[in-house]
């Protein structure tokens, strides 16, 4: 049995070092890409997936797609940017395509620094694709000049909602007008697409609306973040579906189905088009290097002269905060998903925000949900920590069994059980803390790599933001590391002790083996949110509380 214990041990920390692998990093190794070779020539990587009539993924026209990059702009015109202004964003619609050029969140930075820009959701240039152009029938998607109604939208007074009208025409009489409508206090806005048969002949088309992004921003160094999904997520049919860059490389992939949203996904940032128009919706998507180009598109329609209709999205280009996409509603809250621990995981994030709601600090409200879950833990702990005790104190009696029983294995291994009963101890009960561990700390591993709410928080002295490894600067570049990792080092000392606080009857080589943990754990944690780290930590601080008041509590010589 003892060879049982530090074998399962050891089998359980391999879980957890193949699980973190397996979850969270992924086995294969991505090959760096040049950003240069990113921005190659449009006719060779940054064309945009079409459709033909039918809904169905058509060849690009390359040609065409260079001749429509300017489009046709009345005589005396210039092509204008339109600025918009919220208190949760700043934006900038182009009257080319009607697109929108810029979109800057102003409560998320880009680093901790001062004087740090605000985040910029759309990092792709007029020549690789801007979000939001749209195409009917012969009507391109970049080559439409849209006359706007104003120079910039305002919100007068304490009006919270302001407009945008802009309006186009194509050559064979088409007439475009689109308008758009802000709320300075959601991120969630609307864009309704009026198209017109001016001309004295049926036309046909489908709607399209295009998208194209660029990653939001490089992961910090030492982060794990980027080793998370970045690409096409849709929420179709109920189901949310991820779509990696292999399975839409090369050739474009369509799926159709009732889309209740279909966004570019990063960790904490998403855009996303949201249709309302009825009936099935198609989403079209392609990626050449890391540029993502996606395209929602409608059915087939027919407009008879005169004859006009009006499509209708919501746009939400924003962050990805539980609470905040739950209010927003649509299904936006799908886009946070936290794989195989989302029961459990989404009620520890509530959980943390409960306790950061009154303490202000993310990293207190770590502490508090660690205490919280040994709390919840502490009787099954306690059950097994003794059954370990008593363990230690049966070690005499089983040495005195195994001596008499040598040449009879199997007589010896039914009074080894008969002394288990006899003292009712369980032999594997020390493991079951341990076992029971492992789902929580994926969750909270789960939590803290991909709740925003802990991007760039911080905690204290030298820990800025728990979101990223623990790093003590101290001038000097450490080779790999940076600087120290001071709490990862106090982490690793706690489980050490707590080591040689716990009982054991294993024999001097299994200890060593036990032993060995505490160092593995350490270089296995040296590069996780530094959250994580204190979790880890502070949990030690609490196992070794435990540890002490059940070694004094079993004191006493074992009873049958």
């Amino acid at each position: 049995m003892d060879t049982y214990r530090a074998l399962l041990a050891v089998v359980i920390s391999f879980v957890i070092l193949v699980g973190y692998q397996y979850f969270f990093v992924g086995f294969d190794s991505k090959k760096a890409v040049n950003d240069q070779t990113a921005k190659t020539s449009v006719s060779s990587v940054t064309t945009p997936v079409a459709l033909n009539q039918t809904g169905q993924a058509a060849p690009p026209k390359q040609e065409a797609l260079k001749q429509s990059l300017t489009p046709s702009i009345p005589p005396g015109r210039t092509i204008r940017d339109i600025l918009v202004d919220t208190d949760l964003y700043s934006a900038v619609i182009t009257e080319n395509g009607g697109a929108i050029k810029s979109f800057i969140l102003k409560d998320y930075k880009v680093s901790l620094a001062k004087n740090s820009a605000g985040v910029q959701l759309v990092k792709t240039t007029e020549q690789e694709g801007l979000p939001l152009t749209f195409s009917w029938g012969d009507v391109a998607a970049t080559n439409t000049f849209y006359s706007a109604d104003a120079d910039k939208v305002q919100f007068a007074g304490t009006e919270t909602t302001s407009t945008l009208t802009m309006k186009g025409q194509s050559e064979s009489g088409l007439e475009l007008e689109r308008t758009y409508h802000f709320d300075r206090n959601t991120y969630l806005l609307e864009l309704a697409v009026r198209v017109k048969n001016g001309s004295t002949k049926p036309l046909q088309g489908s709607a399209l609306l295009h998208q194209a992004n660029l990653p939001f921003e490089e992961a910090a160094k030492g982060s794990r973040t980027s080793s998370l999904f970045a690409g096409p997520v849709i929420f179709m049919d109920g189901q949310r579906q991820e779509f990696p860059s292999k399975e839409i490389t090369g050739e474009p992939k369509t799926v159709q189905g009732t889309v209740d949203w279909a966004a570019y996904d990063t960790t904490y940032f998403m855009c996303g088009i949201l249709p309302v128009n009825e009936g099935s919706t198609s989403v079209t998507m392609q990626q050449a290097d890391k540029l993502v180009t996606m395209q929602v598109g409608g059915a087939l329609d027919v407009l008879q002269p005169g004859q006009e209709k009006v499509y209708k999205y919501r746009i939400y280009f924003g962050p990805k905060k539980l609470s905040l996409l739950q209010k927003t509603g649509y299904n936006l809250d799908k886009a946070v998903n936290f794989g195989w621990f989302d029961v459990m995981a989404k009620p520890t994030l509530w959980l943390l925000n409960f306790f950061h709601t009154y303490l202000k600090n993310y990293g207190l409200a770590i502490i508090l949900v660690t205490v919280a879950f040994k709390l919840a833990f502490w009787p099954i702990a306690q059950k097994g920590l003794k059954s370990m005790k008593n363990m230690q104190k049966l070690q005499p009696k089983m040495a005195k069994l195994k001596e008499k029983y040598k040449d009879d294995p199997a007589t010896m291994n039914k009074e080894v059980m008969n002394l288990y009963k006899t003292y009712k101890v369980n032999p594997l009960g020390g493991c079951l803390p341990m076992i029971l561990q492992i789902p929580v700390f994926f969750a909270l591993y789960k939590v803290l790599l991909m709740c925003i709410e802990l991007r760039h928080a911080p905690f204290m002295l030298w820990i800025t933001d728990l979101s990223a490894p623990d790093r003590l600067m101290i001038g000097i570049d450490i080779p790999y590391l940076g600087g120290i990792p001071v709490l990862t080092l106090l982490m690793g000392a706690s489980m050490f002790l707590q080591q040689k606080m716990t009982p054991t009857t294993a024999d001097p080589a299994q200890a060593r083996i036990m032993m060995f943990l505490p160092i593995m754990f350490t270089f296995m944690f040296l590069n996780f949110a530094s959250g994580l780290v204190l979790y880890w930590f502070i949990n030690n601080l609490l196992a070794i509380l435990q540890q002490y008041l059940i070694n004094r509590q079993t004191n006493k010589p074992l009873a049958a």
